[in-house]
């Protein structure tokens, strides 16, 4: 078979398969293996046909150039070597390994006992997995080629959604486009994206993934995504005729539409978990290289992840291979950005986490990454993982004390006014040390993770029984609250309120300084029936309900309300905290009485009322925001409009409000209410 071939030694450079001379160069890294084999597989991706040793080069890259032979070939890599788990050394030739360069997959992965290294354990596995696992297959990639959007930080409002779960319900996209890339640029879509203001969409994790095997074993799947088994293939239960160029249409459609891509991306850990997991990629090539190993003991994981292990970032190739996978998605697949999912991780070396870690430095100095938004999820669950505030600059971070102390304000805590205010203000005592601004912070009231918006104000309690861990999983700590009732009620009074708390918590996120990030479905009440911890539920527990009512939510409008406003003042745009530095731009607090806001009052235990004014003098406009989150109506007095024109009330979180105009009379502030009062700016309510 080999005869109908030229064989030639190949290049060293890029890692992965390319289009070469009218036949293709195989590179991979394995400086332990004593002989690494590119195997070709027939169309059906079932047949070995051909098995070539590879040539050792320099730096222990293996490389071998075939022609002829295109585009769509479809391979794999076997790798010789020392197979002694007690030592880190997993060298397996009996298992067929993805091309961790691989940008396209053929087939499907089954798990079986084919995969693991040692069956029975203690002896190696001399089965043969090809069956089981998908064929990395040869792609000609081209760059990008079409505009981007370009927001700047001032202008961005971040809506984080899953591709299937957003659209597969979604009655006026065509079926064969329902819950796939190409769903999300459907006009439909892209049209609810605009009605309230969105500016970029952040995409659940896209890279190729499988379903951990204690999920399968219950007959569940990892529908989050969490579990990457390539870092450059796009999943392909997303695509509609199997072909990645879909992601790159569905792309170049929203920003048409000047709509941005970020991507949440999985850089940590890898689905081959722990030491008991299976041999599918980068185990296989490099153990060592690619995984953390506790020192002195390279047969134990450190599992700073919860996964099972723990990406070596430290190491040159593993860091190149992060940093070629971003460009990748930048360059050629044209996304805009990246939120990275327990960041932390990617600026720990032995000696902990550091803001000068060389991850961190190399991507500061990157032309085309430092371009790029980047999104920390500062925080994991190894030694000193939590680090909000830590990341450098252009970094911006998820902030998690935001979210937490919105939640409990609106869930009628006291004590913590002062904190609130930090939150509202831009939470300059965690950003400003580091010469940080207000748009560092990427805040939400929720996300994929715990509570939909809808059920924060329904549930008091997690149930995620559904989930077949005993409803063990999931944070039990969410600040959330029933307003009466656990759950579905039919009581309009308690879902009257619950709209209204809803309300609330958009009013609040969207006038706050910062970035704001609205989860899915939040803009039209969608429920997981209490489900905190979603990520195996790929049934309509997680996939957004596209009924009449939704399709023009109140809620829906209410958001875009409340980003007009937001788009109409500049104290949300800047990029440094100026209240010190520049009068024309100061926050004013206010009691109810309309008096200045003293040390005393800052530290009233049972203070549950904020009123505070921001002033745009270069627009020669005024906002005065007033958030009453006490069970209590509170009778307001106004304080004097900053420039020479009245206060008129323009949005409000009760439905059909309305107030006197006059600034001098006692406004009556409802119970568990926020409201939004303009001077010189018009209203652009719904009404």
């Amino acid at each position: 078979m080999s005869n109908r071939f030229d064989v030639a030694p190949g290049n060293v450079e890029p890692l992965g398969s390319s289009v070469i001379d009218n036949g293709i160069n195989f590179a991979l890294y394995a400086p332990g293996a004593s002989q690494a084999y590119v195997c070709l597989f027939d169309k059906s991706g079932h047949s070995e046909i051909l098995k070539m040793a590879m040539n050792i080069n320099e730096g222990g890259i293996w490389s071998i150039h075939i022609s002829p032979l295109n585009a769509g070939a479809l391979y794999g890599f076997r790798v010789e070597g020392e197979y002694n788990p007690k030592n880190g050394q997993l060298f397996n030739e009996n298992k067929l390994l993805i091309d961790p360069y691989a940008k396209d997959l053929f087939g499907e992965f089954t798990w079986s006992e084919r995969h693991y290294g040692q069956m029975p354990i203690g002896a190696k596995s001399t089965v043969n997995n090809a069956i089981d696992i998908p064929k990395s297959k040869v792609a000609a990639p081209t760059l990008y080629a079409h505009k981007k959007p370009n927001h700047r930080w001032s202008n961005t409002v971040i809506y984080e959604c899953h591709v299937k779960g957003t659209t597969c319900r979604h009655p006026k996209i065509p079926k064969s486009l329902q819950g796939k890339f190409l769903g999300l640029s459907h006009p439909s879509f892209i049209e609810h994206l605009q009605s309230f203001g969105v500016t970029a969409v952040e995409l659940l994790p896209v890279h190729s993934f499988i379903s951990e095997q204690f999920l399968t074993g219950k007959g569940l799947q990892n529908y989050w995504g969490y579990n990457t088994l390539n870092f450059f293939t796009p999943h392909k239960d997303y695509l509609v005729n199997d072909d990645i160029n879909e992601f790159k249409q569905m792309v170049q459609e929203l920003h048409a539409a000047d709509i941005e891509v970020i991507l949440d991306v999985v850089y940590n850990h890898t689905a081959e978990a722990g030491a008991d997991g299976p041999i599918l990629s980068l185990r296989g090539f490099d153990n060592l290289a690619y995984y953390r190993t506790v020192e002195g003991q390279p047969d134990v994981y450190i599992n700073d992840t919860g996964c099972g292990n723990t990406i070596n970032i430290d190491h040159p190739k593993t860091l190149q291979l992060v940093l070629d996978s971003l460009r990748y998605w930048v360059e050629v697949m044209g996304v805009d950005g990246f939120r990275f999912d327990l960041a932390t991780i990617l600026g720990r070396s032995k000696a902990g986490f550091s803001s000068a870690h060389t991850f961190l430095q190399v991507v500061a100095q990157d032309p085309v990454l430092n371009k790029v938004k980047l999104i920390s999820e500062p925080w994991d669950i190894g030694p000193g993982g939590y680090q909000l505030g830590a990341f450098p600059p252009p970094w911006r971070e998820w902030n998690d004390q935001y979210r937490d102390v919105i939640r409990r304000f609106w869930q009628s805590e006291t004590g913590i006014i002062a904190n609130v205010a930090k939150r509202l203000h831009g939470s300059f005592d965690i950003f400003e040390h580091s010469q940080r601004g207000p748009l560092n912070s990427i805040n939400f009231i929720t996300s994929h993770d715990g509570f939909t918006l809808a059920d924060l104000v329904s549930y008091e309690h997690k149930h995620n029984e559904a989930n077949g861990e005993q409803n063990r999983d999931g944070h039990s700590a969410n600040h959330s609250f029933n307003c009466g009732v656990e759950g579905f009620t039919s009581d309009s009074k308690i879902n009257a309120l619950r709209l209204q708390q809803q309300k609330n918590f958009l009013l609040t996120l969207i006038l706050s300084k910062g970035v704001p990030m609205i989860a899915a479905g939040s803009e039209m009440a969608h429920s997981q029936g209490g489900n905190n911890n979603a990520y195996c539920q790929n049934n309509r527990t997680s996939w957004l309900a596209w009924k009449d009512s939704q399709l023009n939510h109140s809620l829906t409008r209410f958001i875009d309300d409340a980003l007009k406003i937001r788009r109409a003042h500049s104290a949300f745009k800047h990029s440094v905290f100026l209240d010190d530095i520049d009068e024309r731009f100061t926050v004013k607090w206010f009691t109810e009485q309309g008096n200045t806001m003293t040390d005393a009052h800052w530290h009233e235990d049972t203070r549950q009322f904020l009123m505070y004014s921001l002033l745009d003098k270069q627009n020669n406009h005024a906002l005065l925001i007033v958030f009453n989150a006490s069970e209590k109506t509170i009778f307001c007095q106004m304080p004097p409009s900053p420039i020479n024109a009245p206060w008129q009330m323009i949005l409000s979180s009760v439905h059909n409000a309305s107030v006197s105009s006059n600034e001098d009379a006692m406004v009556e502030i409802s119970a568990q209410s926020s409201w939004v009062f303009s001077a010189n700016l018009e209203d652009v309510s719904h009404g």
